[in-house]
C-alpha cells in the first residue's frame, strides 16, 4: 500500500485499487482502518499495510491521530 499527497488530497494506492480523498479526511480514514483491524482480527493483517501507509503520511504531514 502506498499513500501520496498533494496540497489538497491524498491518494491510497493498493495492488488493484486506488482512491483519492481530501487531506482533512486523513484522520477519519486512519481511524476507520484501525477500527476495521480491531473489529475483524481474523483478517490476519489485511489492514496493516493501509494503516502503516496512513500513519506514515500523518507523520509526514504532522497530523496527530490518537489510537
Amino acid at each position: 500500500m502506498k499513500a501520496t499527497h498533494d496540497d489538497t488530497t491524498f491518494t491510497l494506492t493498493g495492488e488493484i485499487w486506488s482512491a483519492t480523498y481530501p487531506l482533512e479526511e486523513l484522520p477519519k480514514w486512519l481511524r476507520f482502518y484501525r477500527a476495521r483491524k480491531a473489529r475483524f482480527p481474523k483478517a490476519k493483517g489485511a489492514y496493516e499495510p493501509t494503516i502503516a501507509a496512513l500513519e506514515a503520511l500523518a507523520m509526514e504531514l504532522g497530523v496527530t491521530v490518537p489510537e
